[in-house]
């Protein structure tokens, strides 16, 4: 993480390019509490690196002014882990929605979390394909009425912090897009956990899927006196939660594996192709 000489604010990090979301949009604090973040930090925008991959959320690079790449749908989290290895200096951070990083890119998520590369991936789940105009996600819930889905959401739908615990997340939280202020702290500490963090971010769509009232009345936040290392606590609220609990659900180190293969480069030995290709002779 490298920080600016001189001290940056929110339009530091803001382009010239205007949000193109509905009115309303949970993306809208997903992005303000991004400024918010990287200012408080004070990183540098020409080594910060914002990944994405298709979808209404993931427009969110053009409206930042660091390094940005809107790359192919559900494939964020290679493009990502590519960025990072060949740039370990960088803060990279992966943005996109329920769909792109469950569906289509859903291979890709328990793999980045289990090789814990320093990522910081945020999910902004709105529980519908609202680019295309109102399909059940994999986070839609069961019985939901979609355009896909008219007489209701049949699957269970997929858990997001379940999936990255079991896999091996070294740091998960949870945000609301209508609680900025916790949101930007959450951003905040992701980035400075040196780890695969992952941030849900509960962004509702106001378009095909207005929960904002359905989460008004029911989130919570985690206990006072949450126990952040326990993951064995954290996986089984994961499954039974009622109600969807926001904050730092678990927090723990592990070796990093940009670090880890980095630290490697020195015990790299001249590759001797011909006698390798005799072997097969």
């Amino acid at each position: 993480m490298v920080t600016s000489a001189v001290t940056l604010t929110v339009k530091d990090y803001k382009s010239d390019v205007k949000p193109t979301w509905c009115p309303g949009c949970g993306d809208f604090a997903v992005l303000s509490a991004t400024y918010k973040a990287l200012a408080d930090l004070q990183l540098r925008t020409e080594r910060v690196v914002i990944v994405s991959g298709i979808g209404c959320s993931s427009r969110i690079p053009y409206f930042l002014s660091t390094y940005g790449v809107h790359s192919l749908h559900g494939r964020a989290l290679p493009m990502a882990s590519g960025v990072k290895l060949a740039n370990p200096d960088m803060t990279v951070m992966v943005m996109g929605g329920d769909g792109d990083m469950f569906a289509i890119g859903a291979g890709h998520m328990p793999h980045a979390a289990s090789r814990n590369l320093d990522l910081t991936t945020v999910c902004m789940d709105n529980q519908i394909y609202g680019l295309t105009k109102a399909q059940a996600s994999p986070t839609s819930k069961i019985g939901q009425v979609t355009k896909s889905t008219p007489y209701g959401v049949a699957a269970k739908p997929i858990n997001p912090l379940l999936t990255v615990l079991a896999a091996g997340a070294t740091f998960v939280a949870r945000g609301y897009s209508a609680k900025p202020k916790m949101l930007a702290e959450l951003f905040v500490a992701g980035i400075k956990h040196k780890g695969f963090s992952f941030i849900h971010v509960i962004s509702p769509c106001t378009e095909f899927n207005n929960t904002y009232s359905f989460y008004d009345a029911q989130a919570t936040d985690l206990p006072a006196d949450w126990d952040k290392s326990d993951l064995q606590k954290a996986m089984g609220l994961a499954i039974t939660e009622e109600k969807p609990h926001l904050g730092v659900w678990y927090e723990t180190e592990r070796p990093v594996l940009d670090q880890v293969l980095h630290s490697l480069e020195k015990e790299i030995k001249p590759f001797d192709t011909s006698a390798y290709l005799k072997r097969f002779e």
